[in-house]
Order: structure tokens, then sequence, then C-alpha cells
């Protein structure tokens, strides 16, 4: 019987523009990337588990804590280029890119994500998403929008408000959280796709997907984040007192 080999790989940059050094930022006691290094292990998914950095810091901080690093090229426009290369030699069937800066992550999402990809046979990738529920996020630039067919694929992902409410109907508003499944071939060929407009206008890499005509299932998670990721100095706020919080229960039961 087949049995998928799946990886997990956390891209992992000194360089923030809003928050220079965030993978070695401290939460608890315990830097950022270890916090997601810790989730993604728990989810039991992964035959392996790498951060991949270009930053000396960054890789002397995993091997501190015991996990498993990789050196990759510091010249990479994104991170599914450095992915792919920390996986190019690896013996897999499936690619998990786990963002770096989200050390609330729910390690159930990793498993839901990853089986959605391997049942949807003919997907090149996978991604996930949470119903949105008021209208200051819908109108917020910063958080994605995706809509998609009746099969759960990927029509179109945007910053602006999607679909246009014009008639009152019952129609689901989605948020895509950015983390990513990928078959491994698709990986590698994907990121030698050349840039496409709308990527390039929205910004938004995974456009390059769907402009170049593949495939990717969304996915509605049963298991959001218990918390933001992390951008700002606010969001690190937030996420300390959501762990401390929950350090406190975990004592007094």
């Amino acid at each position: 019987m087949f049995s998928p080999r799946i990886i997990g790989v956390i891209p992992s940059r000194y360089a923030s523009s809003r928050l220079p050094g965030k993978p070695l930022l401290d939460i608890c006691g315990k830097t950022m990337v270890e916090h997601v290094y810790e989730r993604a292990v728990e989810s039991a998914v992964f035959v392996k588990v790498i951060v991949a950095t270009d930053d000396t810091r960054i890789f002397e901080e995993v091997k501190r804590f015991g996990g498993e690093v990789m050196m990759t090229r510091s010249n990479h426009p994104d991170g599914s280029s450095r992915v792919a290369e920390a996986v190019i030699n690896e013996d897999v069937d499936y690619v998990v890119n786990i963002q770096g800066d989200e050390p609330m992550l729910d390690p159930r999402m990793l498993r839901e994500l990853a089986d959605g990809l391997i049942s949807d046979k003919d997907a090149d990738s996978a991604t996930v998403c949470i119903p949105i529920t008021n209208e200051e996020d819908f109108n917020n630039p910063n958080i994605v929008k995706v809509v998609c067919d009746q099969n759960r694929r990927a029509l179109y992902f945007s910053r602006s408000p999607i679909p246009y409410l014009r008639n009152s109907i019952d129609c689901p508003i989605w948020e895509h959280l950015g983390i990513y499944a990928f078959k491994k071939e698709f990986l590698l060929k994907m990121v030698t796709l050349a840039p496409t407009p709308l990527m390039k206008t929205e910004s938004l890499e995974q456009l390059r997907i769907l402009e170049h005509g593949y495939t990717m299932v969304v996915i509605p998670t049963k298991y959001p984040s218990k918390g933001p990721n992390v951008n700002t100095l606010e969001d690190l706020r937030k996420v300390r007192e959501v762990i401390e919080t929950a350090v406190k229960k975990c004592k007094n039961d």
C-alpha cells in the first residue's frame, strides 16, 4: 500500500522590513523559529522537518534546540524558491511550506492540508482558508481573499474584496491563509515559471500557479491558528499574551 512521504520546510530569513530578526524574537522563553518547528513536528505528518535559512544566526539557533536546518542561497526571490532548494535531493512525494512567522499554528492544520492534497489526485498544490465574518476584514487589503469553483479549486486570489456582493445570497467569503502543500515535482517546476502579470500586480505569489494553468485545491480548515502571525510588535505582544495565558492555565490545572 502506497504511503506518501511528506516533508515540512520552514523558510526562515533574518531580514524583515517591519520586524528585523523576527525568527529569533523571544516568545516566553523560546525563539519564534523554535515554536514553529515544535508545532510542525507535533503534527506527526512529516518524515522530516527542515528550517531553510540563509543566516548563520538562525542556523545556529536551530542547531541549539536540536532541530534540522539547511543553509540555502541568499538570493531566493521568495519562500517557495528557498523551499525548493531545500527539498531537491529529498526522497519525498509532497512538500509543505510552513510559514516561519506563525508560532500559534495549530499542528492539526498541517495534517488537514497534507491530507487534502493527497486525496485530490489531480491537484498540483493546496492551501487552506477560513470564513470572513466581518466587513472590516473583507475590505482589508492585507487580508487575502480567495474564490473557488464547485470542486474547491482556486479560481482567484485577491487583496480586493471578492466576490463583489451585488446580490444578497448565501455565498461564502473566504480568507486565504498563507500555508501551502505541493507535489514535489510540481514545486520544482513552479519555481522555474516566469512571474505573471496578476502575480506582480497583486503581489501574491500563488497567482503564478493559476496564471500558468495549474491547480490549487483550497481546504476550509477546522483548525485556524490560535493567534496572529507575527508581522508587527503589536502581533508579537498578542502572541506572548496568548502563550503566557496558556502556560498559566496549564500550571493551575
